[in-house]
């Protein structure tokens, strides 16, 4: 007898949340996503900062399925490839002149670019005979990735708790947040920026020569939301990292690529960090991809030295991802997106979505509207006067992201941006293809998920 198989109650695939039904994505183009419903999201978060170009881009999938009818992975340990050299070699010049002569290890993504400079940055101290170098510092309320590694230099509370016992902590440092900064602002946070950047001063001289880097995102990602730093705060971390032999890695992983209207945010202070870390918009999600590019102070430590990086994954450098990121790379200066995403130039998509966005500041939950390029937030407060924020098991942000959902309009809702576990805000990443028409309505549905997400209180 043939017992009759057990009923399915859930999915097979280990979501990210049981609590929550997940529409069934079939179709994506331009700034649209389509579900097996019939219907159609405008992806105004860009698929968490990932989706820079557009979804649907036809070049790149026939540039992966012609790599791929090619040789679709060879191992690195054997073998190069002429995708992974000419890309390798076109990202550099992207990069900038300071990177000439640099070297490029390509990975499937940030945490794994994250994983991969850290290693780097101490291998690097050893070669140059500073073995007493390990320590990697960072910041609060800043996040680097998924890994225990990548946790360990990540100020993201909520996703850092329950692994504390996992993790080896390294110091973390303030952050520069002008809207809630712990330092008086009046003079346009010059002066708090100087005093953000001593704290580091001060935590490598604590680290009593052990501190080996300084890990930073120039514009905060999803934890605080598109803080754009003080003027002058960067050049004077720099100048203190260089004075100390402190590396300095920049992590781009969302910021890069064009995001907020450079290729690299790091050009708009004029930072020449040592070794750069992209991913996201390095493939625009076509493929998993991610890359740490090296100054070429970093490659010839080790070329000179040991000769051998110690460090590996089975599938980094893979030719079909490696053939997605190069054509991205391609479309993405053919169509001149990076000057469609500069905030600062007129008639952009991005200037467009700034004049568009500061008109929230008129709603009665909207505190703050910052951000740079196409990468902004907006955080939300229960008093405008106090900037008091909502209770954090109210869930504003989430409420404003489901009712925006309902509206077709997809963002990307986060809480902790005042202290780890309360602060509301919602990041914003739209493809740089996004239209006036389309800036117009995004923020009108925007507008209204706001307001109904307040009736709720």
């Amino acid at each position: 007898m043939t017992l009759p198989s057990p009923v399915q109650t859930r999915s097979s695939v280990f979501r990210r949340s049981f609590r929550k039904e997940f529409p069934v994505a079939v179709r994506a183009e331009g700034v649209y996503v389509s579900d097996s419903a019939g219907h159609q999201f405008l992806d105004l978060a860009g698929s968490a900062a990932v989706n820079f170009i557009g979804h649907g881009v036809p070049e790149i999938s026939a540039a992966m399925a012609e790599q791929a009818a090619k040789i679709e992975f060879v191992h690195t340990s054997q073998f190069t490839t002429s995708v992974a050299e000419e890309y390798a070699q076109e990202l550099l010049a992207f990069a900038g002149a300071h990177f000439a002569g640099g070297a490029v290890y390509f990975t499937c993504g940030g945490s794994e670019s994250i994983e991969t400079a850290l290693k780097l940055a101490r291998q690097y101290q050893v070669e140059i005979g500073q073995a007493k170098r390990y320590q990697v510092l960072s910041r609060q309320q800043s996040y680097h990735g998924a890994t225990l590694a990548a946790l360990s230099v990540s100020g993201n509370k909520r996703r850092r708790e329950i692994y504390l016992p996992m993790v080896r902590e390294f110091p973390h440092i303030g952050m520069p947040y002008c809207y809630r900064c712990d330092f008086d602002c009046t003079d346009g946070c010059r002066n708090c920026g100087q005093q953000y950047a001593a704290e580091l001063e001060q935590a490598i001289e604590a680290a009593n020569g052990r501190a080996a880097a300084f890990l930073f995102e120039p514009v905060s990602g999803a934890t605080l939301g598109a803080v754009v730093p003080p003027p002058g705060y960067l050049r004077s971390i720099a100048d203190i990292c260089r004075r100390h032999g402190v590396l300095l890695i920049a992590d781009e992983v969302m910021t890069g690529m064009g995001r907020t209207g450079r290729n690299f945010a790091v050009e708009h202070w004029d930072i020449q960090p040592d070794i750069l870390v992209t991913a996201k918009g390095l493939s625009s999600g076509y493929a998993p991809l991610g890359a740490v590019i090296a100054s070429s102070k970093i490659v010839d430590a080790i070329a000179g030295g040991s000769g051998a990086f110690l460090h590996g994954f089975t599938h980094n450098a893979h030719p079909i991802s490696l053939a997605a990121g190069r054509a991205v790379l391609r479309y993405l200066q053919q169509k001149n997106l990076v000057r469609a995403a500069d905030s600062e130039q007129q008639a952009t998509p991005a200037a467009a979505f700034k004049r568009a966005l500061a008109t929230l500041l008129s709603e009665e939950s909207v505190g703050d509207v910052r951000g740079i390029g196409l990468l902004w937030a907006i955080e939300f407060v229960a008093d405008r006067n106090t900037k008091r924020p909502f209770p954090a098991d109210f869930g504003f942000s989430s409420k404003v992201g489901a009712a925006a959902l309902k509206r077709g309009l997809l963002l990307y809702p986060m809480q902790g941006s005042v202290d780890g576990i309360s602060g509301d805000h919602i990041l914003l990443a739209p493809p740089a293809i996004i239209n006036a028409e389309q800036i117009s309505w995004s923020v009108e549905q925007l507008s209204a998920s706001i307001r109904e997400a307040h009736k709720q209180l």
